[in-house]
């Protein structure tokens, strides 16, 4: 039982690794003994936060858009270049838009499902030959989907894009679950609800304490919470999970389903 919960020298690529979600589970899966590969399209803060990370441990930083499948590709390939094996996927990177129904452009739903779902998909394919190379019949590779409560039920802000995207990940999670079992690949889905990240801190700043009165659990998510999510899909003890979506939200999406 020592080692059920250990990812301890497994290699991952997280998306959008640099904040929010994406550094809360890089740091952990670091500070766990994993090593970590993070990206972002900001190249410098890119660097800067894998230099913090590796006061703690392995991690390094590799740029890119995946916004695109050129920087999809781009990703895959350097990460190529130095692992043979890929234990694990976080497909994290994401972009959000806000505005009312009538003023809502044609464009975010361009931008944001070009990040949050064909972003998922191509990086998850570039991929797949390294994360087959990883994957052994008693723990198999691991690719986690970073979804939203947004995608369970209706959001109470306008979201239009972002919702519907993170829905659209919840699916892919399960369709890509059902083609990549035959490698030994599992595909699972996180789907949180809030938590203090530079996405979330202008809706926590204005409602963060109706947020909280909402939440059963009556307080806001913190990185070791993502952080322990993750790292359990991806240790011997969530060998046995695909094709699921698992709300990390404190309980709030059981009460608006």
């Amino acid at each position: 039982m020592s080692g059920l919960f250990s990812i301890e020298g497994k290699t991952a690529v997280v998306t959008g690794g640099s904040r929010g979600i994406g550094l809360m589970i890089a740091r952990g899966m670091v500070e766990a003994g994993a090593n970590v590969y993070i990206s972002s399209r900001k190249a410098e803060v890119c660097d800067e936060v894998a230099a913090e990370l590796s006061k703690s441990g392995t991690c390094t930083s590799i740029p890119a858009d995946v916004g695109t499948e050129a920087g999809c590709r781009l990703l895959a390939d350097e990460v190529g270049k130095r692992e043979e094996r890929l234990h694990i996927l976080v497909n994290n990177a994401g972009a959000n838009w806000g505005a009312p129904m009538a003023e809502f452009p044609d464009s975010a739903f361009d931008k944001v499902f070009a990040v949050n779902v064909k972003g998922v998909f191509h990086l998850t394919r570039f991929l797949a030959p390294l994360l087959a190379n990883a994957a052994t019949d008693d723990d198999p590779a691991r690719v986690i989907n970073i979804g939203s409560i947004d995608g369970l039920q209706a959001p109470a802000l306008d979201t239009f894009s972002y919702s519907s995207s993170k829905a659209a990940v919840h699916q892919l999670t399960r369709v890509l679950a059902h083609k990549l079992a035959g490698q030994r690949i599992t595909v699972n889905a996180i789907a949180p609800g809030p938590f203090e990240s530079k996405m979330m801190a202008e809706t926590l700043q204005r409602f963060g304490d109706s947020i909280k009165a909402s939440c059963p659990l009556g307080r806001i998510g913190r990185p070791d919470d993502m952080a322990g999510t993750a790292i359990f899909l991806s240790s011997r003890a969530g060998a046995y999970l695909t094709g699921t979506v698992i709300p990390v939200d404190g309980g709030i999406s059981t009460r608006h389903q």
